[in-house]
């Protein structure tokens, strides 16, 4: 599970590991002590009173050779944000992966997905991405808010999606009229059809103040032309619906941003 997630509390790894009507926390608790004495895994901060875990880089180590997850070369241990204040944070996207799908679609999550396009200076972290695959998209991309910045950031964030969506690049050999095609398209998520639907989610907050915020959110992206749906975390974890607050227009998106000039 700290292989897909990076950060997790013994609560959050009980709930994965042990059955819906058992307590394993006692459990794991004991099993990351033992993780902790072999230099596999260890806590840097907590959430409230809580430890939050990662594994070590030999623990990553460890779980690369044995073959149970894909290989994630780049993939961080989550140390380095638990230590920078961001941890809080990170068990809330933990909490969100656990609400989304449980433990049936676990390794099929990565977190902390950059973004970029060079040649406009656009680049951003996805808090998590799902390799579940649709008829038209091969991912899906999540935004979690746990209530730390301002309404106008919240709406940027989600704003910089389509500003990637939008991006188009231009190919055709030197001297050719040739053709212009999404970035994301040709360069990122290459067996979608459309634009990976973006789900926010809005957390840290009392629930009518996360309701409030869910409206505001919806005020300020009007008009965007990706998918967005967006919920808060305990609609979430009681599996009530999520609300549309965006739809995938990319004719739209072509008239919005400009297209880039040829060869």
């Amino acid at each position: 599970m700290l292989g897909c997630v990076r950060i997790a509390t013994v609560r959050q790894m009980a709930e994965v590991i042990t059955a819906e009507d058992r307590d394993g926390r006692s459990y794991v608790r004991r099993a990351m002590k033992e993780l902790a004495e072999l230099g596999l895994a260890e806590t840097n901060g907590k959430d409230g009173r809580h430890p939050i875990w990662n594994l070590t880089p030999e623990g990553q180590k460890a779980l690369a050779d044995g073959n149970e997850l894909p290989p994630r070369p780049k993939a961080g241990t989550g140390a380095k944000a638990v230590k920078a204040g961001f941890g809080p944070h990170g068990v809330a996207v933990t909490d969100m992966i656990l609400a989304y799908g449980g433990r049936k679609h676990l390794t099929d999550w990565q977190v902390e997905v950059n973004h970029a396009i060079k040649e406009t200076g656009l680049s951003f972290n996805t808090d998590a991405v799902l390799a579940l695959p649709t008829k038209t998209s091969e991912v899906r991309l999540f935004e979690l808010d746990n209530g730390t910045m301002s309404q106008a950031r919240l709406a940027k964030e989600v704003w910089d999606y389509e500003r990637y969506a939008g991006h188009r690049v231009w190919e055709g050999a030197r001297g050719t009229i040739g053709n212009t095609f999404p970035f994301w398209q040709r360069h990122r998520y290459t067996r979608s059809q459309t634009f990976p639907r973006l789900h926010v989610v809005l957390a840290g907050k009392e629930e009518h103040l996360l309701d409030n915020r869910l409206q505001a959110l919806a005020d300020d992206v009007k008009g965007i032309a990706i998918a967005v749906w967006v919920n808060t975390l305990p609609r979430l974890q009681r599996g009530e619906p999520w609300y549309e607050i965006g739809v995938d227009d990319p004719d739209r998106r072509r008239r919005r941003y400009p297209e880039p000039a040829g060869r």
